[in-house]
C-alpha cells in the first residue's frame, strides 16, 4: 500500500473515532464498519491508534447486544455526523406516501428525472440523517434530485412495512416523473430493498424505473452466502428482526430468490473481500442468466458502504461511476 493511501485510511480511522473510543452500533454494522477497518488498517495505524481499535474490537462481543434500538440508531447518526454537504446543494424535507423524506438537488438539476434512494441499516437503524452528508453528494454527481425515503424500520415496523413504503413512495413519485426516468438506489439493505422494490413494481405491472444502482446489496436474508459463513448469526439477528413470521426465503424479504426477468440495468458496487460480497456475486450471475443488463464493479482495499464515508476519495470515485451510470440509463 502506497504511503498516500496509507494516510488516507488512517485519517478516516482518525475522523470515525474522534471524540469516542469505541461507537456502539447494532452487531452486523459493528462488525462490517469497524472490525472490517480494523482488520485492514490495524497495521498502519499508530499505536495510540492500535489501542483504539482494539477497544472497539473487544467491545464489540462485550456490549452491543445489550443496547436498546434507539441507542443503536443514535450511535449510527453520531458515527457520520461529522460528514458534510457539499456546497450548493440545496436540501428540501417533505412527505413522499405519508413517509418523512428528504429532497437534494443543485443548480444543474435535471428537472425530468429523479432518484428514489433507500439507506442502509441492516432494516432496523439509519435514516435521513445517518446518510445526510451521502445523499448530498449523490446529488452532485449525478446532476440530479435525489429523493431519499424515511422508510419505516424493524423491528416495530416488520416486514412487509420497508417493502411497502417504497413502493408507495416510487408510485407517487411516477405522478411527476416517468419511469424511465427514475433510478431506485440504496445501500446494504437499503440496496436489497430496492431490488426487492422493482420485483414488486414488476409484479403489479407498475411502470419500471429506468434502471437500479446497489452499493453492497444485501440480497439474501437466509444468509446462505459463503463470505458470510463466519458472521452469519450476527446477520440472522437482523434478517429476524425483519421478517417477523415471514419465510426468510421470501422474495420480498430476499429478492436473490426472484425472477429478474424484465428489470432494468443494474449497478452493482461492491467491495471484494467483504462479508456480504457473495449476495453480489450471485446476484450478478443471476441478472446474466435472465438477459438483464449488469454492471459490477469490485472494489479493492474498501470496506462495506464506504460510499457513505464522503471525505474518503474512494467515496467520490465511486459515487462519480454512479453518475455516469445513472447519466447513461437515465
Amino acid at each position: 500500500m502506497s504511503r498516500q493511501k496509507a494516510a488516507v485510511r488512517l485519517s478516516m480511522i482518525t475522523a470515525l473515532v474522534s471524540n469516542r473510543t469505541v461507537v456502539m452500533l447494532n452487531e452486523p454494522i459493528c462488525y462490517l464498519f469497524e472490525i472490517a477497518l480494523y482488520e485492514e488498517l490495524i497495521y498502519i495505524a499508530s499505536d495510540k491508534m492500535k489501542a483504539l481499535l482494539e477497544g472497539m474490537k473487544s467491545a464489540r462481543s462485550q456490549a452491543k447486544k445489550q443496547l436498546p434500538i434507539e441507542q443503536q440508531r443514535a450511535d449510527l447518526e453520531r458515527y457520520v455526523s461529522h460528514l458534510k454537504v457539499p456546497e450548493g446543494v440545496l436540501i428540501d424535507d417533505f412527505l413522499l406516501a405519508g413517509r418523512p423524506a428528504r429532497k437534494y438537488f443543485t443548480s444543474k438539476v435535471r428537472e425530468d428525472a429523479t432518484v428514489l434512494y433507500l439507506h442502509g441499516g441492516g432494516y432496523c437503524v439509519g435514516s435521513l440523517d445517518s446518510h445526510h452528508s451521502f445523499m448530498a453528494h449523490l446529488a452532485v454527481a449525478c446532476e440530479t434530485s435525489i429523493n431519499g425515503l424515511d422508510y419505516r424500520l424493524a423491528p416495530e415496523n416488520p416486514f412487509p412495512a420497508a417493502l411497502d413504503d417504497a413502493v408507495a413512495a416510487y408510485k407517487e413519485m411516477l405522478e411527476y416523473t416517468n419511469g424511465s426516468k427514475i433510478m431506485i438506489a440504496g445501500d446494504s439493505a437499503g440496496g436489497g430493498l430496492a431490488l426487492a422494490c422493482a420485483l414488486r413494481l414488476k409484479d403489479e405491472n407498475v411502470a419500471m424505473p429506468g434502471c437500479l444502482a446497489l452499493l453492497s446489496p444485501w440480497t439474501d436474508l437466509t444468509c446462505s452466502g459463503e463470505s458470510l459463513r463466519d458472521v452469519r448469526d450476527q446477520f440472522m439477528l437482523n434478517a429476524a428482526h425483519y421478517a417477523s413470521d415471514y419465510a426468510l426465503d421470501t422474495v420480498g424479504l430476499s429478492p436473490l430468490f426472484g425472477d429478474l426477468s424484465g428489470l432494468p440495468p443494474l449497478l452493482i458496487q461492491v467491495v471484494r473481500d467483504e462479508k456480504l460480497v457473495d449476495d453480489s456475486k450471485r446476484l450478478q450471475a443471476l441478472a446474466r442468466q435472465s438477459d438483464v443488463s449488469v454492471d459490477m464493479e469490485v472494489i479493492d482495499k474498501a470496506f462495506h458502504v464506504f460510499q457513505i464515508f464522503t471525505d474518503l476519495p474512494e467515496s467520490h470515485a465511486a459515487l462519480s461511476t454512479v453518475g455516469r451510470f445513472y447519466n447513461a440509463h437515465i
